[in-house]
């Protein structure tokens, strides 16, 4: 018996010998001048590429004798960025990287570069206010769903003086918690009302799919039907489940006032579909990089010319100048004009990426609940 245990041993200790000693993979690694190396283990791959959130193209890397790939990218300005690898047309997390960018079809890793200065996204020393998650079953939609509730720092739920309430709506492909999980906008509001710039508010994030078939099937936004259902049904779970839920959960405001609606992408078409449709309930309306809403703008704001928008306190619209949906905002905006409906007109840098929808709730909130 001792001689088979001695035997057993050696032969491990021999195998354990011949085997090449696994590198220790550091990724992401970042470096004090802002640039970022990434790097991943793939010894048999003939080819792997760096999909990185803001390059319009993938990026080749290059494969050491151990079969380690890596890629240096920068100097990357402040931001928490996305990204995967694709080893010979197959997409990979970064298995060194437990910071993962949540989505429903793609999720990603992220990475914070940090900034000399601190940024109106980042945790800061500042209070905090506190994220709520709710459930229930909708009877509209048909299904269990979920939505998040930002409380500000100090909230009293007994307050007398009511709070004013921005729903904020996520893009395609995310989930309710998009804006926490990716977007950072509890920390977005922390920072803003510690500097003043913005009234306390309560933020509430809902669930965006009004049809379960948009996530579900790939040809969704091809499928007029389906996408104006998911519109449709939004819109009614929002206004008869939701917001009666929150006003009776919470010390909100009723009044339209004190009432704003926000989103990117699907949830800024959301965003336009449900406010402008509904101007007695919102007098705050933002769409970041809206799209999906077909192009037959008088049949989807049936009510909507001058004299009713002028109830408007902000119709703010924004988009990337390299977002692949530039043309159509820019086609919206054109129709708005020709029914003399007033907005504001934001093109920034940046194409259809969280980086952009950040710094455009950092400039939408200071425009809410102003009296103005």
């Amino acid at each position: 018996m001792r001689l088979l245990l001695a035997m057993f041993l050696l032969s491990s200790f021999v195998f354990a010998q011949q085997q090449p000693p696994v590198p220790n993979v550091v990724s992401p690694e970042i470096q004090s001048d802002g640039r970022v190396t990434f790097r991943v283990l793939a010894p048999n791959a003939k080819d792997v590429k760096l999909h990185f959130e803001g390059e319009p193209k993938p990026l080749d890397m290059t494969r050491n004798d151990a079969g380690v790939w890596s890629i240096t990218v920068g100097p990357l300005a402040p931001q928490i960025y996305g990204y995967e690898f694709m080893a010979d047309g197959v997409f990979l997390m970064d298995p060194n990287n437990a910071s993962i960018k949540p989505n429903l079809i793609n999720p990603q890793n992220m990475v914070h570069v940090p900034g000399t200065t601190p940024q109106v996204w980042e945790v800061a020393a500042e209070p905090h206010g506190v994220i709520h998650h709710h459930f229930y079953k909708s009877a509209v939609v048909g299904d269990q769903r979920d939505y998040y509730v930002y409380t500000p720092p100090g909230f009293d739920p007994k307050a007398k003086t009511k709070y004013p309430l921005l729903y904020l709506l996520h893009g395609y492909s995310d989930s309710a918690d998009g804006w926490t999980a990716v977007g950072q906008a509890n920390f977005i509001l922390d920072n803003l009302i510690a500097q003043g710039k913005v009234k306390p508010m309560i933020v509430v994030m809902p669930l965006g799919y009004g049809a379960p078939d948009m996530i579900k099937l790939k040809d969704a936004w091809q499928d007029a039907d389906v996408r104006q259902r998911n519109f449709d049904n939004f819109r009614k779970a929002l206004l008869t489940e939701v917001i009666p839920q929150v006003e009776s959960a919470y010390p909100v405001s009723t009044k339209r006032e004190d009432r704003a609606i926000a989103g990117l992408s699907m949830g800024g078409s959301e965003s336009l579909f449900t406010g402008l449709n509904n101007l007695d309930k919102f007098a705050y309306i933002g769409a970041f990089s809206p799209g999906g809403l077909d192009e037959n703008y008088a049949a989807s704001f049936p009510t909507l010319d001058a004299k009713q928008a002028a109830q408007l306190k902000t119709l703010w619209i924004a988009c990337g100048s390299s977002d692949d949906l530039i043309d159509a905002n820019r086609k919206l905006k054109a129709w708005l004009k020709s029914q003399s409906i007033p907005f504001t007109d934001i093109e920034t840098p940046g194409a259809h990426t969280w980086m952009v929808w950040r710094q455009n709730l950092s400039d939408f909130a200071p425009l809410l609940f102003t009296g103005k």
